[in-house]
């Protein structure tokens, strides 16, 4: 049987749809699964009218839908009259689950989390490997823990037999994914944290070109993190922050971990261990109350922090949570207020490219004419995928880096795939 996914959101929403893809097959219909994301009202919007859309350009497919927005608005999806059926987040990688009735509202009720089984990513050089799942805080604006359930770790072993597996089949990066990816390690007896996996993995599979985390909570990052990143040099120099907001009573209403000054210490402190780490954030603009001075600390903190990849959303509320309740600010507003932050992104780029010409950087290629530097920045390269090769940046486009012709006969500029 076909088995064709769409997803929407995280990144762990991919690799998830890419075992959903095999385990989904059974059965006798062609089927369509729907990967759904709940973190703002615009993802939810988005995958319904996909689903519309879906229905009227396949009208023999069975249309499926899983994820967060399955969990967390399940009387929307299940409404929809092109839905057949939802499958819940706490059972949608079991093969079981796409054979028998297994609906969203389980997924609280999940203790531990098993690998995935997957080698790689189809269209993807780098491979995401999910090693946490889940969130045990309580932010005011966050609906993920209802959809995502308790936070759940893959033990250490079994996460260095999965990297393993992956160098074996041709893979040189590595991406560690998760909800919570910096409360690793704390629901498995005498693990360690996210920095002792880190070093296992790094240890245990010597053929790994590159490992990379992908969004952390700087407050939750344990001191054995923050030494790998001064002396494991395949740890890559990247690191993307769930920040949110720069001042402190904005934080406090977000019930968020850190303050203002945690967040520019943090990126200090990296950047001593490490010199030319490029951070990126998450950060939201016209949270409820959030006045024109609050405002202007989130802004300021993209200099202050040395911000470089800005992932700017518009607060919308979510059903059920604090934000929700208290006072908003006009819409008109929260729309503006986010036009300036990707802006003052978009500035924080160019400056981070200019910097960027003329220096030789070491580039994984990937597929379609380019590549990701040791930092994370885009290149435009003629590479076959799966290269990594050292390049002289020759100049940019505004949105990504573009390197000089390369000389072949130079030794040691390209490295095997």
């Amino acid at each position: 049987m076909s088995v064709e996914t769409l997803t929407f959101g995280c990144r762990l929403n991919i690799v998830e749809s890419e075992v959903m893809r095999e385990a989904a097959a059974a059965g006798a219909r062609e089927r369509v699964v729907v990967n759904t994301c709940a973190v703002t009202a615009e993802a939810g919007r988005q995958a319904r009218k996909a689903i519309r859309r879906l229905a009227r350009e396949r009208p023999g497919a069975e249309i499926v839908v899983t994820g967060c927005g399955a969990e967390v608005e399940t009387g929307l999806y299940a409404a929809m009259p092109e839905v057949a059926r939802l499958v819940g987040n706490a059972d949608k990688l079991s093969a079981r689950a796409w054979r028998e009735p297994s609906p969203p509202g389980a997924v609280m009720e999940a203790r531990t989390l098993a690998p995935t089984a997957i080698t790689g990513v189809a269209g993807h050089t780098r491979a995401f490997v999910p090693v946490q799942n889940g969130c045990d805080h309580a932010c005011t604006f966050c609906v993920i823990p209802s959809g995502r359930g308790r936070s759940r770790s893959v033990p250490a072993a079994a996460v260095v037999e999965q990297v393993a597996r992956i160098v074996e089949h041709g893979g040189r990066e590595v991406v560690l994914t998760g909800v919570d990816l910096t409360a690793y390690g704390r629901d498995l007896a005498g693990s360690g944290g996210l920095g002792r996996l880190v070093r296992a993995i790094l240890a245990g599979v010597p053929g790994l070109a590159r490992l990379r985390l992908s969004s952390i909570d700087s407050i939750e990052a344990d001191a054995e993190l923050v030494a790998a990143f001064a002396e494991e040099a395949r740890l890559m120099p990247h690191l993307h922050l769930s920040l949110q907001a720069g001042d402190d009573l904005i934080l406090k209403r977000m019930r968020r971990r850190h303050a203002r000054a945690d967040a520019i210490r943090f990126c200090a402190e990296i950047r001593r261990l490490r010199p030319g780490t490029v951070f990126g954030a998450d950060l939201i603009a016209g949270f409820p109350t959030e006045t024109e001075a609050q405002f202007a600390m989130s802004l300021d903190l993209v200099e202050a922090c040395g911000l470089t990849h800005l992932h700017v959303f518009p607060y919308s509320p979510r059903p059920g949570t604090p934000a929700a309740r208290m006072p908003a600010v006009d819409p008109g507003l929260v729309r503006e207020r986010a036009a300036r932050l990707r802006a003052a992104g978009a500035a924080a780029l160019a400056r981070h490219l200019d910097a960027e010409v003329g220096q030789t950087r070491r580039v994984l290629a990937e597929r379609g004419g380019s590549g990701r530097t040791e930092a994370f920045t885009p290149v435009r390269l003629a590479a076959e995928p799966g290269e990594i090769r050292d390049v002289r940046i020759a100049g940019h486009d505004g949105r990504a880096l573009i390197a000089e012709a390369p000389d072949l006969s130079r030794p040691g500029e390209v490295e095997p795939a």
